[in-house]
């Protein structure tokens, strides 16, 4: 009860706020309904009262709340119709048709209350969709495109969309055709689909088959080629029946190999040589070695046991080995057959001998030439004269055999009695002022046919003075001695130095002057009618002679060298290197700003080595001043860095440039060999090179000549200009 008239105290003053709220609401909403109205809200005057309606496109009790009604919310399709989006606004929205598509009212956007729709449009009625080189192809609301025959997509695979995928089709250009190992391409080419270049092997190699085409396939990539080449190796020379191979030899392109005949044997037409060709195989020699038969005419006697005769071969290549049979028949019962074979070595045209016979003696004699030469043998009888001194008078004869090995026959029939003989042996050769070889000794013998064997150099002219020593008259006789060659060879570590000198090691005696003879020849595999021959020799004492020869450059030599006191010369092969080509012989010509004239390229003279190309080089003229001829920097147009840097425009190998010259147009748009001639840039200023480019034997050498300058370039090849110019090449 207490809690009661409290509890009402509290309730009344609400009460009273309520109660006038509502009188206070209840006047108003009797003056204007309308003005509570939302502000996307209509008032409308509905049964005779008036009400607050959201309108079109909002949803709410349009007093205090009208939300935005998303039509879209049920899907374009549902909404708009078929290949449509649908866009919301504030209190509506419109349609768009998607793309490929266009509304049947023409117009960008539609609402579809009026029967609008969406209808495909076909792209490829519209010219130049897929642009140039495309074919185009519609699909329901797109299209697509395809490259025709001759073209590919620039960029990624087919089919594309231009704009989508940021491509187009271009026409195939297979490029710079691949390179083959030490190969090259004949004549010029485009890169057009369908286009062919040749390949063969450059000098030095081979390949089978000789050459192979490559073509431009529809994928814009060269076809491999199957050229294969390989460096060039004869192997080992032929053989040529009787001849020894003799010297140091190569087998690569252009070697030489030497031949010498075999003992017996000679070669009447020539030296007999084989030379490496250029299809890997040696080109045998015509000539062959034919055997020597010796003709052994004129014999006769002379100083009662001496011999001489003359040899008719025809031709004398080397020292005759003879053999001498004699058998004789003594008066004297006693001592009735002397039987003997004398050896003797000589390339005289007239050789003698004397013989160690016995006196009063009947002798048959034969002489023939010693195997594997042939010989026509003679024979001749003789008797030696009879002693009649019965006492040792001093007298005594002397007969040579094994050429330094004298027998002394005394006359006298005494046993026992002992004699001294004095030698003296002065020597010298022909070919030397300064060479002296003297010796003399004495010599003690009881012996009746004592033997001395003289130490004596070779290839040398001895006096030898035998003096009979203590008889009542001194007895003396002279003679002459010739040594022939020493049989050794008397050079070793031969080698050459610097390319064009040699050095050699003598095993002669230290200090003793030699002459040496030099037979050098020169021949050019790509210069047939090339030639060099010299003979000269020269004369030192030195151990360790060298010689610095005079020779021209890019050549093959085969060079003899023979000291004169030896029977063997020593052959070894020298190739020099190449040097830089003769200057191009060019036209120069100044243009400004008009056309270009043809440039005439004369062939090039191959006196320091083979030529293997010619390039143009196309060159900012304000670079000439700081081109280097022998840089290999210059690349083809397509691989420059920027616009400044210089560019090969042609390269034409040596065997494809005509004798009688030939014209090139700058800028014809073609290849040669792996090089594009590009056009020249409107108003730039060009300065044009000839090189030239010997190369043989893994080195390279260069020479240039500026053929034209062109300032202010406004000048561009007519097409005829270039049609007529693939027809020349």
């Amino acid at each position: 009860m207490g809690q009661g008239p409290r509890g009402a105290g509290r309730l009344l003053p609400l009460l009273l706020l309520l109660g006038l709220a509502r009188v206070a609401t209840g006047a108003a909403g009797a003056d204007d309904v309308c003005a509570t109205c939302h502000e996307h809200a209509t008032c409308e005057q509905r049964e005779g009262k008036k009400m607050c309606m959201c309108k079109y496109g909002f949803a709410g009790n349009g007093r205090t709340q009208c939300v935005d009604k998303n039509e879209c919310q049920f899907g374009a399709t549902v909404v708009c119709g078929n290949h449509t989006s649908c866009h919301n606004t504030l209190g509506g929205f419109y349609c768009i048709c998607l793309e490929g598509y266009r509304a049947t009212n023409n117009n960008k956007t539609f609402i579809p209350n009026d029967g609008t729709f969406c209808t495909d449009i076909d792209e490829c009625e519209v010219s130049g969709m897929c642009r140039h080189g495309g074919r185009c192809v519609n699909t329901h609301g797109s299209f697509e495109c395809y490259c025709m025959d001759g073209y590919l997509p620039k960029n990624g695979p087919e089919p594309f969309h231009p704009t989508r995928d940021a491509t187009s089709c271009t026409e195939i250009d297979c490029g710079t055709p691949p390179e083959v190992p030490d190969g090259y391409i004949i004549g010029n080419y485009t890169s057009r689909l369908g286009s062919q270049v040749h390949y063969a092997c450059k000098e030095g190699f081979f390949s089978v088959p000789e050459d192979t085409v490559s073509s431009c396939t529809p994928l814009g990539t060269w076809e491999s080629p199957k050229l294969n080449c390989q460096e060039i190796n004869c192997g080992r020379p032929p053989e040529v029946q009787h001849a020894i191979l003799v010297g140091n030899h190569s087998s690569k392109l252009g070697s030489v190999a030497h031949y010498v005949c075999q003992e017996g044997f000679e070669s009447p037409g020539g030296k007999i040589t084989s030379v490496c060709t250029e299809k890997g195989t040696w080109r045998e020699s015509t000539l062959t070695c034919t055997e020597i038969i010796t003709e052994i005419i004129d014999v006769s006697v002379f100083n009662n046991t001496c011999v001489r005769w003359q040899i008719n071969p025809g031709r004398i290549n080397s020292k005759i080995v003879y053999v001498i049979y004699i058998k004789g028949q003594r008066l004297d019962p006693m001592e009735s057959v002397h039987e003997k074979t004398v050896n003797l070595t000589t390339d005289s045209r007239t050789p003698e001998v004397c013989l160690d016979l016995y006196q009063a003696t009947n002798y048959t004699m034969s002489i023939s030439t010693a195997p594997p030469r042939r010989s026509v043998p003679a024979t001749i009888g003789f008797q030696t004269a009879e002693d009649d001194l019965l006492e040792d008078d001093g007298i005594f004869n002397i007969s040579i055999f094994n050429e330094a090995c004298l027998k002394l026959n005394r006359r006298s029939r005494k046993v026992g009695s002992e004699r001294t003989y004095q030698f003296k042996v002065l020597g010298q050769r022909w070919y030397l002022n300064n060479f002296y070889h003297v010796t003399s000794f004495n010599f003690t013998t009881r012996e009746r046919t004592p033997v001395v064997c003289l130490d004596l150099y070779p290839a040398t002219d001895y006096t030898v003075n035998i003096t009979l020593l203590g008889s009542a008259e001194q007895y003396s006789v002279q003679m002459t001695i010739t040594t022939a060659p020493a049989v050794k060879q008397t050079i070793g570590n031969i080698s050459i130095v610097n390319e064009t000198c040699l050095r050699w090691r003598s095993m002669m005696t230290a200090d003793i002057e030699e002459m040496y003879l030099f037979h050098i020849q020169g021949q050019r595999w790509y210069q047939k009618e090339f030639a060099q021959e010299m003979i000269f020799n020269i004369t030192t004492s030195s151990q360790t002679p060298e010689i610095c020869l005079d020779l021209h450059p890019g050549t093959n030599y085969s060079i003899s060298v023979q000291a004169l006191s030896s029977e063997f010369p020593v052959v070894v092969s020298l190739t020099t290197q190449i040097t830089e080509p003769p200057l191009p012989e060019v036209d120069f010509f100044t243009v400004h700003g008009g056309p270009l004239p043809r440039l005439r390229l004369r062939k090039a003279k191959e006196r320091n080595g083979p030529i293997s190309s010619y390039q143009v080089i196309v060159l900012p003229l304000a670079f000439q001043s700081t081109f280097s001829c022998d840089s290999e920097g210059a690349t083809s147009f397509f691989s420059n860095a920027s616009d400044a840097n210089g560019y090969v425009a042609a390269e034409l190998l040596a065997k494809d440039v005509p004798d009688d010259a030939m014209e090139i147009a700058i800028g014809d748009r073609l290849y040669y060999g792996k090089y594009y001639n590009a056009p020249l840039k409107t108003g730039n200023d060009y300065c044009i090179i000839l090189r030239i480019t010997s190369e043989w034997n893994k080195m390279r050498r260069y020479s240039c000549a500026v053929w034209a300058q062109v300032k202010d370039c406004r000048w561009a090849l007519r097409e005829k200009d270039a049609l007529l110019l693939g027809q020349m090449l």
